[in-house]
């Protein structure tokens, strides 16, 4: 079983799943045969590409795509061979459609699939990400400055995925998986159709990747300590994850995440400069 943990917008901490209902599928198809053709063989970053640039995302939602709008055996077993944890994680952990080496899996995989809104999710994420040298460009930013306030945190891979409007982020094995799904825009008719609030579709945009990801990258190294539910109750969740979004902030130099108790831990950071990120991430409590 892989050891993961998922992760919904980080703003908002939970989301809904949901099934889905609607659009054309074979123009889909084509379309995105097409972008995929002229990216397959440059899918994956070499570990020198890795060292000279920093991150590089890896382009996991291509070859998965490929499988689950055309059912190319061939992107299977790139699927397969090429990204074992990351087919692995999907299937089992972000759908929770059982073990992945169990008998049917694949046809399962591509059934479930074959719903008309996750066929037209699987093409827009294809055209809004066709590029994504910002991201890598904002990921290597983020994590340079991630390692400079926590010299002993590892870089994970990054790499991107098509879930089913489930989950946004992934943290398994060294590696970030970032649900591309869940990045197509505040505007984005399927969020509309399908009831997400004001509030959520405003975080589900291209710029609040690399907040979220990070976010829930510091999450899995500084886990919420076990509680008891009068602690719950007063709030311990609750601070612990201002608490993150406040480094998020910082790393990020900008203010993706901001209410009343972001203001008053980062005026408690100012005012105590000597105490250091992790030093500050394992506070219980601040005297405001």
């Amino acid at each position: 079983m892989v050891n993961s943990r998922i992760f919904s917008n980080f703003a908002s901490e939970f989301n809904k799943s949901k099934t889905f209902h609607v659009r054309k599928f074979y123009a889909i198809s084509l379309f995105l045969l097409m972008i995929c053709l002229g990216c397959q063989l440059q899918m994956r970053p070499s570990d020198d590409e890795q060292k000279a640039d920093g991150v590089v995302i890896e382009r996991f939602d291509r070859v998965e795509g490929i499988y689950l709008a055309l059912g190319d055996y061939a992107a299977l077993q790139q699927m397969k061979t090429d990204y074992p944890l990351q087919t692995r994680t999907l299937v089992e952990d972000v759908l929770q459609l059982g073990q992945v080496n169990a008998p049917g899996a694949d046809a399962y995989l591509l059934s479930y699939f074959r719903d008309n809104t996750l066929q037209t999710l699987i093409a827009d994420v294809g055209r809004e990400y066709s590029d994504v040298e910002d991201l890598n460009r904002q990921f290597t930013n983020a994590f340079q400055r991630l390692k400079r306030l926590l010299p002993e945190v590892e870089i994970p891979t990054v790499y991107t995925q098509i879930g089913s409007l489930d989950q946004s982020i992934v943290v398994a094995g060294g590696m970030l998986g970032v649900s591309l799904d869940k990045y197509l825009g505040a505007d984005y008719p399927v969020y509309l159709r399908y009831g997400y609030s004001e509030q959520q579709r405003s975080m589900m945009s291209r710029e609040y990747i690399v907040p979220d990801a990070v976010g829930f990258y510091l999450l899995s190294l500084y886990p919420l300590p076990d509680v008891t539910e009068e602690e719950l109750a007063a709030g311990r969740r609750h601070w612990h994850m201002k608490k993150i979004q406040t480094v998020v902030n910082q790393i990020l130099g900008q203010r993706f995440f901001t209410d009343e108790t972001i203001e008053q831990l980062e005026r408690y950071r100012k005012s105590h400069p000597q105490l250091s990120v992790d030093g500050f991430l394992r506070l219980d409590s601040i005297p405001f």
